[in-house]
């Protein structure tokens, strides 16, 4: 019994220890040149957080000729469409890709996950052609294989594998391009994600025209539902000035494209379209598990749904009004009454605090801490000496966890192992 006892403490200590690496995409592309544009175009579309911030992932990478292709014919939010659906939600190492059941699956991709796929368009085909190729198309009916593997590019086993392809793959109607930013109606949309209060704010307080504008340099929204505004302790707005109603206002948008993956990866503050020389305005982070959390320094409230994110506009609904505490600091306490000289009470009795419209704040939470080919394969099959060096040099790896982690599991395990073999 205790032997078993020592075996599940291991595999518990080992599951730990198996977090304390990350992949960082950027750095993992940056040693070649070749990717040079791939890169740039992840950061620029903020996939790269999205990939950091996931496990068990398939990156699939065109060099610069190929992705050429894409990049220099169409506007950045077709490029985000393209490079999501290279993205595949499953983990693909030169092994793996040569031993496919029956010859060919389906795998889900980032762009997938978008809600803007219909059937299977946000999926992809992989099938192991004869020949030692594997063929790569999309999973809509009738879609060829447009691309092939060439190349392992990069493996941290189970966690990240990067794996180089001959040419994008194209699914039915994905180099479509939206409508600019600036012709999105943005009130639409929060109207219809339940946020009708906070839409008839910006329109009655001429916010709205400072958001379209914004729009197509890149804006952040976090809509307060309708529920938010009926909530206990949210302030009278009718008894601010005119000026603070437009910082709250303001508040609640950030000058930036932020998809949830940054959102995720963020260390820094954020600030807001109300921060002003005056004033920080800002909020901070917190991340558990897939929900999202701001902080004022007066109160949090939780990312609740996207209701749009399309490069360079994203839009949130939120679950609490957004109280800075440049406008909403708690209120000093008075000093205490004198006592009466008749009080049987050795201790003063306080007066009560007068009323006040503003909350009194809550603490401000801290930010989230942050094989080889089958016998009889062409020699000109590709190779895997790539992958064969991902025991080596570890580009691409950070580490999450602190040094006090590292050493504690460390010596952990060490007792655990010694203690197994000496039952």
């Amino acid at each position: 019994m205790g032997h078993h006892s020592n075996l599940l403490l291991l595999a518990f200590v080992l599951s730990i220890a198996a977090t304390v690496s990350a992949h960082n995409i950027t750095d993992i592309l940056a040693g070649n040149p070749d990717y040079s544009e791939y890169n740039n175009f992840l950061s620029q579309t903020k996939l790269a957080d999205e990939i950091n911030s996931r496990q068990t992932i398939t990156v699939l990478v065109l060099n610069n000729a190929a992705f050429s292709s894409i990049s220099s014919k169409h506007p950045l939010s077709v490029v985000k469409k393209v490079l999501s659906l290279l993205v595949l939600l499953d983990y693909f190492d030169n092994t793996k890709l040569h031993q496919i059941t029956d010859g060919t699956t389906l795998s889900t991709t980032l762009y997938q996950t978008t809600g803007n796929a219909e059937g299977n368009v946000g999926s992809v085909n992989i099938t192991d052609l004869k020949g030692g190729k594997v063929g790569f198309g999309s999973a809509a009916p009738g879609s060829k294989l447009d691309s092939t593997y060439t190349k392992s590019v990069k493996q941290i086993p189970y966690n990240i594998s990067v794996l180089e392809i001959s040419a994008p793959i194209i699914a039915p109607g994905i180099l479509t391009a939206p409508p600019p930013s600036s012709d999105t109606n943005i009130t639409a949309l929060i109207e219809k994600a339940g946020c009708k209060t906070f839409a008839s704010l910006i329109v009655s307080n001429g916010l709205i025209k400072t958001f379209q504008s914004a729009a197509d340099k890149g804006l952040t929204i976090f809509a307060p539902n309708d529920e938010a505004f009926k909530a206990r302790g949210v302030p009278d707005l009718n008894k601010l000035t005119n000026a603070e109603k437009v910082s709250l206002l303001q508040y609640h948008a950030t000058a930036k494209y932020l998809p949830v993956g940054s959102l995720k990866t963020t260390k820094d503050p954020i600030t807001t379209l109300a921060t002003n020389g005056a004033g920080k305005f800002d909020y901070t982070v917190s991340v558990a598990g897939d929900s999202v959390t701001l902080h004022t320094g007066v109160d949090s409230s939780r990312i609740a749904d996207t209701v749009l994110d399309s490069t360079p506009l994203a839009i949130y609904s939120v679950d609490s009004v957004l109280l800075p505490p440049e406008l909403f600091a708690k209120s000093p306490s008075p000093a205490p009454a004198p006592e009466p000289a008749s009080a049987p009470s050795p201790s003063p009795a306080s007066a009560p605090s007068p009323a006040s419209d503003a909350p009194s704040p809550l603490p401000a939470s801290p930010p989230a801490p942050a094989g080889e080919t089958p016998a009889g394969a062409p020699a000109d099959a590709p190779s895997t000496e790539a992958e064969r060096s991902t025991s080596g040099k570890s580009a691409g790896v950070h580490v999450k966890a602190s040094a006090v982690l590292t050493v504690t599991v460390t010596a952990l395990s060490a007792f655990v192992l010694s203690t197994v073999y000496m039952s």
